[in-house]
């Protein structure tokens, strides 16, 4: 019975783990997989992957905690994304010096600009310690109790690492939805400093346009560089002494370039996957993924306009709306495509054939999935996650005011005693602009109000004052907010005052601040249990298929992908594998009609110049957010482009993986390379960049 249950499950495309899919740890790397990046075209030994003095993870960092890098140079050069460098950009651009739109080149270590709150790091060691932390009724416990025992044991090993090295750091995460813990140490570099962009209409050519799609022309790349101690070459805060970092590995950059097959890994830290999701869950995550299309595209629109009507508002604007429409489009992406193969049936079928399986084998030890359980959880907790994700995109992280509104009750440290106790409000007026705020505000508090579910979720503030003192006009609520509320006019306010209460911005903060409380309270009152279902089911899934390696959902920790360069069937036609200069051109003569591919005629010339070069191309390596900037190499772990976005017919694999449709889109570096020569003139870069 049990090898005719597993013949069943192998047919199914949801079960074993296919080539090319994987996002691996590499500490522990499987030599299953090992073995077949070889078969695919993988020249170096084992250890030039991870163990060795110049094994190629040691070139890979984590860039800023949302993206990925390389280091490509023994001074500590890093190529990364133009949009992982976005904000950055943005924050040094001036109307006067717009770098984001004509692009920045320090010609030297004395023009290289230093970025507050940027870094590096570089993984140093991993291991798994479930052994140390899964005590006798660890799984019993909360997830609030859960957390605090193991951030006192994450404290305790970064003790004991620190007193080794105070340079290190040390992050304890859960793996395998929580079956396995790993203790991975950083080592961190603070200053990070901006040396070469390329202007936008070349860094993000395509824009929402192309975004998430293929076929790419898009130069998404930028250049950092990481400076350290003068004394000890080690990481240092911020300071004029710093000279640049002479890493113990680089990566070499190769121009040699591919060709359809050509093996093709990555490295990098992709941020979130959720493979091991049961169809309940699933079936959430798809009702989440259309709220936040809904208020997205709305915020969107008015961001837009205000955009286009001012450059200065565009400059405050750029980042936030590219943040904001990168997954706005992929929230729309990964709906139709769940839609398109039929996900929730898949998953809901081979849940089945694991329920038949987990009834019929004989495993000790095996704690077992209660399905009908986990489907009337899930049926509850999708009202409140819908609910809760409405209340997030409305009145966080949009318009200064409401940001203000809830610090103020949550986060905000008053100094000061007595009647003078006061909060400070910092001034951040070079971020936003008053009457683009105020606009996003009251089209999203109409928005919210038309959409959500039940008044129980109604903040109390839409019948208390927008009904009662302003008709139900939800944008004269908003402008009265902007015009009288203290937190909004003043650079600190004072809880203790009678007035702090009376403000109409505080008082909307406090309705805020409630609600969102009850709405944690409800989805929390759920989530252990559903957890504690989808632990069980990812035990299970592994236990079946332990002839067969496995690899953890994605959270942000270094992974390896491997893969091939490959097209794959659009629209029923071969999409090509690669895109080269010919086709940019023919784009840019689009540009009167469509804005995503406008561009300065300089970049016209220089593009119809450069013959047949490729610019992007298409690899099977498996990629999600964060992986953005991740190296791609070659057989040989040399550096042949960066990996930047996935492609629209698949986005819907961060839940399932379709080998058949699955793309990474990377730009290829001898388009890095010529933007950085024959546009920058940095001759000092390609010198020490030295690639061959």
């Amino acid at each position: 019975m049990k090898k005719t249950i597993l013949a069943l499950l192998s047919a199914c495309t949801l079960t074993a783990t296919q080539a090319d899919e994987g996002m691996w740890t590499l500490y522990d790397l499987p030599q299953a997989v090992y073995e077949q990046m070889q078969a695919e075209g993988y020249a170096l030994p084992y250890d030039m992957l991870y163990r060795a003095d110049d094994a190629i993870m040691k070139s890979v960092v984590n860039f800023s905690g949302y993206c990925s890098g390389v280091v490509v140079s023994p001074d500590g050069l890093v190529f990364t994304n133009h949009h992982c460098g976005f904000e950055a950009i943005r924050s040094h651009s001036t109307t006067e010096h717009d770098y984001m739109l004509n692009g920045f080149i320090a010609k030297s270590y004395a023009e290289e600009l230093p970025n507050k709150d940027m870094f590096v790091s570089f993984m140093v060691d991993q291991k798994d310690v479930t052994d140390e932390v899964v005590t006798e009724g660890f799984y019993q416990m909360s997830s609030h109790a859960q957390a605090l025992y193991l951030d006192s044991i994450e404290n305790a090993m970064s003790k004991a690492v620190k007193e080794k090295d105070k340079t290190l750091r040390l992050e304890l995460k859960a793996f395998y939805e929580g079956n396995k813990f790993y203790a991975t140490t950083y080592r961190d570099f603070t200053d990070l400093r901006l040396v070469f962009a390329i202007p936008k209409s070349m860094g993000k050519f395509g824009g929402e346009t192309d975004n998430w799609m293929w076929p790419r022309q898009t130069c998404d790349f930028s250049v950092f560089r990481i400076y350290a101690d003068p004394d000890t070459n080690g990481p240092a805060e911020y300071s004029e002494r710093n000279v640049p970092y002479h890493p113990e590995h680089w990566a070499k950059v190769s121009t040699e370039g591919y060709r359809p097959g050509s093996f093709s890994m990555t490295m990098g830290y992709p941020g979130s996957t959720s493979r091991y999701l049961s169809s309940y869950g699933i079936a959430e995550r798809y009702a989440e993924n259309a709220v936040r299309a809904q208020v997205r595209g709305v915020k969107q629109e008015v961001m837009k306009r205000h955009m286009d009507a001012s450059e200065a508002v565009r400059i405050k604007y750029d980042s936030k709306y590219a943040q904001s429409s990168n997954y706005w489009k992929n929230s729309i992406g990964m709906n139709k495509c769940i839609d398109s193969i039929g996900l929730i049936a898949q998953k809901a079928r081979f849940e089945q054939q694991i329920a038949l399986w987990q009834d019929t084998a004989q495993v000790k030890g095996l704690s077992p999935v209660d399905f009908k359980a986990m489907a009337s959880l899930y049926e509850r907790r999708t009202k409140i996650s819908e609910a809760l994700l409405l209340f997030s995109e409305t009145f966080m992280r949009n318009d200064e005011l409401s940001t203000r509104a809830r610090r103020v009750h949550q986060g905000a440290q008053p100094v000061g005693n007595g009647k003078r106790q006061h909060i400070n409000i910092k001034d951040n007026s070079d971020t936003w602009d008053f009457d683009t705020d105020r606009e996003i505000l009251g089209t999203l508090l109409a928005n919210y109000r038309s959409h959500v579910s039940s008044n129980d979720y109604l903040p109390a503030f839409y019948t208390d004052v927008i009904d009662r003192k302003f008709d139900g006009d939800c944008q004269a609520f908003a402008d009265a907010m902007y015009k009288k509320s203290k937190l909004i006019k003043k650079n600190r306010v004072y809880p203790n005052k009678k007035s702090f209460k009376k403000d109409i911005g505080v008082q909307y903060g406090l309705d805020l601040v409630a609600l969102r409380a009850t709405l944690i309270d409800e989805y929390m009152a759920l989530s252990d249990s559903i957890d504690e279902q989808e632990r069980l089911l990812c035990d299970l899934k592994v236990r079946m298929e332990m002839d067969q390696p496995h690899y953890s959902d994605a959270n942000f920790t270094l992974r390896l992908s491997y893969g091939q360069v490959k097209e794959y069937l659009l629209g029923g036609k071969p999409s090509g594998y690669r895109t080269t200069a010919p086709s940019m051109v023919a784009k840019m003569r689009q540009g009167d009609r469509i804005e995503d591919y406008r561009v300065e005629p300089e970049m016209v010339d220089l593009m119809s110049r450069a013959g047949d070069m490729p610019l992007c191309f298409l690899t099977t390596n498996d990629i999600t957010g964060g992986n953005s900037g991740s190296p791609m190499f070659d057989g040989k772990n040399r550096l042949i482009g960066l990996a930047f976005d996935g492609n629209w017919d698949s986005l819907s694999s961060d839940i399932f993986f379709d080998r058949d449709l699955a793309r990474c889109i990377g730009v290829d570096i001898r388009y890095v390379l010529y933007m950085i020569d024959r546009w920058g003139h940095a001759d000092r870069l390609i010198k020490e960049i030295n690639a061959k």
